[in-house]
């Protein structure tokens, strides 16, 4: 296991090294994001190709993580490209310096990203070589509910937000309806529910410290790069926040407060 585990990690740390190269190349480590939703489609096809036998669990995982990833590196693609640097990398540009961040970016950036995938994904590396009965399992199936409950969110949230900010009417407002009606967050939500759908996979398998990924990515939406970033950007730009905030479930669906 450990050794597929480091197999991998190679694999990643070749393609964010390259990825780095060509973000210094033509400016603009916003490349990074894109990468983000691949990574893991990488890291679970290696898994499943280099695994043994190919059973019911396998093949169902390799299909649901491209499924994930490959929507949301899409998403970002029509999201990002052709729109320059994002703003959090620009701000890292000017504290640290042109001349400093280019290499300083490869560490601070890529690599990370880098070890993050690698850490995050560790349930799919027990869901595939797990030693409990390659037979779908209870486990399995409430996996594949949690699963579709969270791509449901995650993609429906995403669609509604990019159509909300094509209307030049709502430039400055609250998106409050449809899924944002139950929770400020339905994208992270729904990735939530998706990585501990994968996290079942991982139990189903017979492989649970494996679920440690589920846990930091959990942490990572919820305290790090996810509500908590969001929000302390949205209270500032927008006063309408505020009042959404009291109406509105902050992670998980719920109705809104009268």
């Amino acid at each position: 296991m450990f050794t597929l585990f480091l197999q991998a990690s190679l694999i990643i740390l070749l393609l964010v090294t390259l990825l780095w190269v060509v973000s210094v190349m033509i400016k603009n480590v916003s490349i990074v994001d894109l990468f983000w939703g691949l990574g893991y489609v990488v890291v679970n096809s290696f898994y499943f190709f280099l695994s043994g036998e190919m059973t019911p669990r396998k093949i169902l995982l390799f299909l649901l993580v491209n499924v994930w990833g490959l929507r949301l590196f899409i998403y970002l693609a029509f999201r990002n490209i052709g729109k320059g640097e994002d703003f959090r990398y620009q701000k890292f540009r000017e504290d640290f310096g042109a001349e400093r961040y280019w290499w300083f970016s490869y560490f601070q950036t890529f690599l990370l990203q880098g070890l993050l995938i690698m850490l995050v994904s560790l349930p799919l590396l027990g869901a595939h070589l797990g030693n409990q009965s390659t037979e779908l399992n209870a486990f399995d199936y409430g996996a594949i509910l949690v699963w579709i409950i969270g791509f449901v969110f995650e993609a429906g949230g995403d669609y509604q937000l990019s159509r909300f900010k094509k209307n030049p009417a709502n430039k400055g407002k609250v998106l409050n309806t449809g899924f944002w009606k139950y929770t400020r967050h339905p994208n992270y939500f729904g990735d939530f529910a998706i990585w501990w759908a994968f996290a079942l996979f991982s139990i189903a398998a017979g492989s649970y410290w494996h679920t440690v990924g589920s846990f930091i990515m959990t942490f990572l939406l919820l305290k790090v790069s996810g509500v908590a970033l969001l929000e302390k950007t949205l209270k500032s730009d927008k006063p309408e926040y505020r009042e959404y905030i009291q109406k509105t479930s902050a992670f998980f669906p719920w109705f809104p407060k009268k």
